[in-house]
């Protein structure tokens, strides 16, 4: 793989980065290039595709496209909480290594910017399955390209602000600031919980969502998702493919396959989240 700009380098550690670093890696990430591009293309295949330009026609398609951006919440949801969460994709070899980049790694390390951006053969057959039927639907062949536009920019948007929130950056707006909070919680205290990452809709509706650490115990997966040493030693392919270890314990410690279990109990000291009751916090960030 080409890498350009900031991705020339090794620097991918978001505690470490500033927001103008962020700014540098996000425009030249491969993965968001690709996003604006296939936006730009469905674009101009929406207005080539447009049948008329009649005010009900446009409005069909412009309604496409904001068809798209309303049921990102939702979808996302459902894949963050029932695929992503499944304890089900390590314990085959064919999804496995999927799974491990999909969302192991960034559960194992929240600040890895170089996992944190979704991967592009499974980010994009997902929107084209959602979108393509929607937008066809609302607007035929022109709501269609609509739609994936609509969802390309959305997927924008939420990788910036999901990076943005394990960056190591007090955010000056409130919501920023407060979607970060929630997110954090959700990889630093009870991963069963959060889904969301602009929005939280979902999660208020099903009651997942939680408001602070005291709400919930602090969960012992939060950072190997279930995949611990004993899991490990039934379906090996995910420990196989991680050179470094699988992080099991709030010390810090990582475990590799034929090494003495680490304590289930303790889990990322090393992420600056050191161990305690129901009382503990996410790390705080620093202003700006």
């Amino acid at each position: 793989m080409i890498r350009i700009g900031f991705w020339a380098g090794s620097k991918y550690n978001l505690s470490r980065m500033t927001m103008r670093d962020l700014v540098r890696a996000y425009f030249t990430h491969y993965a968001v290039v690709a996003y604006f591009v296939l936006a730009a293309v469905c674009l101009a295949l929406t207005f080539a595709w447009m049948p008329a330009w009649t005010a009900l026609d446009v409005a069909r398609v412009m309604g496409a496209g904001v068809a798209a951006m309303i049921v990102y919440p939702a979808v996302w949801y459902i894949l963050h909480r029932w695929v992503l969460h499944s304890r089900v994709a390590y314990r085959s070899p064919l999804t496995a290594k999927v799974w491990k980049r999909t969302h192991f790694d960034h559960h194992q390390d929240p600040h890895n910017l170089g996992v944190l951006f979704g991967a592009l053969y499974t980010t994009l057959p997902t929107i084209a399955i959602v979108t393509l039927p929607l937008g066809w639907l609302i607007g035929g062949p022109a709501g269609a390209a609509a739609c994936v536009a609509g969802a390309l920019l959305t997927t924008c948007f939420y990788e910036f602000c999901h990076s943005a929130q394990h960056l190591n950056y007090r955010p000056k707006q409130k919501w920023m600031q407060e979607i970060k909070r929630l997110h954090l919680l959700h990889h630093f205290h009870n991963e069963n919980g959060n889904y969301g990452i602009t929005n939280f809709v979902v999660d208020r509706v099903l009651r997942t969502g939680y408001d602070a650490a005291r709400d919930r115990t602090k969960s012992p997966t939060v950072f190997n998702l279930g995949y611990d040493e004993t899991m490990a030693a039934k379906y090996p392919w995910v420990a196989a493919l991680s050179t470094d270890g699988i992080r099991v314990g709030a010390d810090g410690r990582r475990w590799k396959p034929h090494t003495p279990h680490a304590s289930a109990d303790a889990i990322g000291a090393d992420l600056g989240y050191g161990g305690g009751g129901n009382a503990a916090q996410p790390p705080r960030d620093k202003a700006a």
